[in-house]
C-alpha cells in the first residue's frame, strides 16, 4: 500500500507589496529554494508543490478554494517570509478546508552579524510575520500546526514529516466507506455509536450488508484461483502439516482462501477501505474469517471485530501514517493480564485478527478450535511481537463529541513461551504502569479494541487528533489520575460551553 502516491502538498509563501518587485522576487527565490530543499532530502513522505508569493487578500481567498477543489492536495504549509497582514488572510482561511501547517522558520539560519542592514531586516521578517499570523488563526479558533526551527534541521523535517502523514491520513479518510458484515456483537455499548455524527466529523460513512451478500462473493470464487492464493500462503508462511495438501485440514485451508477472496474481491468492488466482522453474524459462513481479516489488514485494510466500525476506521488511519515506516500497526485488544506485582503485565491478542505486519517471526499457519460462534475450526496465523516501544489508541463515542485516547507502552518479551496459545499475540507494560495506565484508560473511557502500532509516536496521533478537532487524552509516562480527572473535568465543560464543536 502506498497511500502517498500522487498526493500533494501545497507550499504558500505570505508577503506584501510594500516591500517593492525586487523584495518579492527574492522572496519567491527563496521558497523555492526551500521546496526543492525538501523533495530533494527524502525526509518527507509527499511531494511539496510551491505555489506564487501571496499579496493580496483576494489572492488568498482564490487559492484557498483551489486547495479546497484540488483532489490530490492534502493540505497547505504556509510560510510568512515577511510581514503578511492577517486581514488579507481571513476570507481564505475561513474558506479553507483542508488542513495547514505554520512553518516559522527563515531562509537564513543564522544572523549574519557583520553585513546585517535594513535591507536584510525588510526581507528577513519571519519572526514577527509569522506572529501577525498566528493572531489570526488564534483569533478565528483554527486547528493547524506550528513547526518552528531551521528547515533543514532533523527535528523541524521530523515534526513535519509527522504532521503531513496525519493529513495525509485525514486526506484518506474524507469520503471513505467501511463495510459492516453484519451488525455490532449483542448488548456491547461501546462498538456503538452514532454513524451520522461520525460522517459529519471524521468523513467517513459507514455502511452494514448482510453476510449473505458476502457468501455470493465467496461461493463464486474459482478453484483455479484458491489454489494461486494458497502457493502464496506456502511461499509466506510456515504451514502446519494438517493444512498442506493431503492434510486432514487442507479442506479448511481452502475454505479460508475461499473467504479471503470473496472479501477480497466484495472490498475493491465496493472501493471500501475498512470493515467489520461479528462471530455472531455467520449465517453462510463455515468459518469465523481469521486468515482472511489478517492478510487483508497486512494489506493496508482497517478493521475492527464484532462491528467496532470507529476502530475499523482509526485502524485504517493509522495504517495510512504508518505506511513506509518501521514497525506494524494492527487491530488489537487488552485480553488479559499478568498482575505480579514485580512486574504487571497485560496480553494482548484477539480471537484471531491481529495483522502480520506486527510479527517478530515468520508467522506459522495453523487451525485450532474457537470454542465461540459455533462454527467450524477456523485457520489463523500464530505470531509473537518484537519487543519496543508501541501505542494503542480508541476512538469513542461521547454522545456530543468523539474522544481519542491514547496510551504509550512498552512491548516486552513473554515470561515464557505460550505453547496452547494458538492466536496471534503480544505483551506489553503501560505507561506508566499498569494500575495508572489502565485506570486512566477506563477513566476515559478508553475501548477493549484498539488500534496498536509500532510504528507511530503519540505525536501522529495527536496531529491526527487536531486535525479532525477531536478531543485527545494522552496516557504516558508523566501520567497521575489525578490528573487525568481533571483533564477529564475540563474536557467536559470546554466541549460542553464550545458552541464551535460540531458533533
Amino acid at each position: 500500500m502506498n497511500p502517498f502516491e500522487g498526493l500533494e502538498f501545497w507550499f504558500i509563501t505570505g508577503s506584501q507589496h510594500l516591500y517593492g518587485e525586487e523584495t518579492l522576487k527574492q522572496v519567491a527565490v527563496d521558497s523555492e529554494k526551500i521546496v526543492s530543499f525538501f523533495n530533494q532530502s527524502n525526509q518527507l513522505p509527499v511531494k511539496v508543490v510551491i505555489k506564487p508569493v501571496l499579496t493580496t487578500p483576494d489572492s488568498i481567498y482564490q487559492l484557498c478554494l483551489e486547495a479546497n477543489n484540488a483532489k490530490n492536495c492534502a493540505g497547505l504549509m504556509t510560510w510568512m517570509h515577511t510581514f503578511s497582514p492577517a486581514k488579507m488572510w481571513i476570507a481564505g482561511l475561513k474558506a479553507l478546508n483542508k488542513p495547514f501547517v505554520d512553518l516559522h522558520t527563515q531562509t537564513n539560519r543564522d544572523i549574519p552579524w557583520a553585513d546585517i542592514d535594513m535591507d536584510f531586516m525588510n526581507l528577513n521578517q519571519t519572526a514577527h510575520g509569522g506572529r501577525e499570523f498566528g493572531f489570526i488563526g488564534a483569533r478565528m479558533r483554527l486547528e493547524h500546526k506550528v513547526i518552528v526551527g531551521y528547515w533543514q534541521d532533523a527535528d523541524f523535517l521530523d515534526e513535519l514529516n509527522t504532521w503531513m502523514r496525519a493529513a495525509a491520513a485525514w486526506h484518506d479518510l474524507q469520503g471513505a466507506r467501511v463495510a459492516r458484515f453484519g451488525d455490532n456483537m449483542r448488548e456491547v455499548a461501546v462498538t456503538e455509536g452514532d454513524k451520522v455524527s461520525a460522517q459529519m466529523r471524521w468523513g467517513y460513512s459507514v455502511n452494514g450488508y448482510g453476510v449473505g451478500d458476502l457468501v455470493k462473493y465467496v461461493n463464486n470464487i474459482s478453484d483455479a484461483a484458491i489454489d494461486k492464493i494458497i502457493a502464496e500462503y506456502n511461499d509466506t508462511y510456515t504451514v502446519s502439516s494438517s493444512l498442506q495438501a493431503g492434510g486432514q485440514y487442507y479442506a479448511s485451508l481452502r475454505t479460508s482462501a475461499r473467504i479471503e477472496l470473496g472479501m477480497r474481491a466484495f472490498l475493491e468492488e465496493g472501493g471500501f477501505k475498512a470493515f467489520t466482522t461479528t462471530f455472531e453474524d455467520l449465517n453462510g459462513l463455515d468459518q469465523l474469517p481469521g486468515l482472511a481479516v489478517q492478510r487483508l489488514m497486512a494489506d493496508g485494510y482497517g478493521f475492527g471485530a464484532e462491528g467496532d466500525w470507529k476502530t475499523a476506521a482509526l485502524v485504517r488511519s493509522m495504517k495510512v501514517m504508518a505506511a513506509g515506516l518501521k514497525g506494524g500497526t494492527s487491530f488489537m485488544e487488552d485480553y488479559t493480564y499478568h498482575m505480579q506485582p514485580s512486574g504487571m503485565k497485560v496480553l494482548g491478542a484477539h480471537m484471531l485478527e491481529v495483522c502480520s505486519s506486527i510479527a517478530s517471526n515468520k508467522p506459522s499457519l495453523e487451525i485450532h478450535p474457537l470454542s465461540i460462534g459455533g462454527k467450524a475450526d477456523p485457520v489463523r496465523l500464530v505470531f509473537n511481537v518484537p519487543s519496543g516501544p508501541g501505542l494503542n489508541a480508541s476512538v469513542i463515542d461521547m454522545g456530543n463529541r468523539f474522544r481519542m485516547i491514547v496510551n504509550m507502552v512498552d512491548v516486552v518479551v513473554p515470561d515464557a513461551p505460550l505453547p496452547k496459545l494458538p492466536v496471534a499475540r503480544v505483551v506489553w507494560v503501560p505507561k506508566p504502569n499498569l494500575k495508572i495506565g489502565a485506570g486512566a484508560w477506563i477513566l476515559a473511557g478508553g475501548a477493549h479494541h484498539t488500534g496498536f502500532s509500532m510504528a507511530l509516536t503519540e505525536q501522529h496521533m495527536r496531529d491526527f487528533a487536531e486535525i479532525a478537532g477531536v478531543e485527545y487524552v494522552l496516557i504516558d509516562e508523566n501520567a497521575r489520575i489525578d490528573e487525568i480527572k481533571k483533564e477529564l473535568r475540563w474536557n467536559e465543560a470546554y466541549y460542553g460551553l464550545s458552541k464551535g464543536f460540531l458533533s
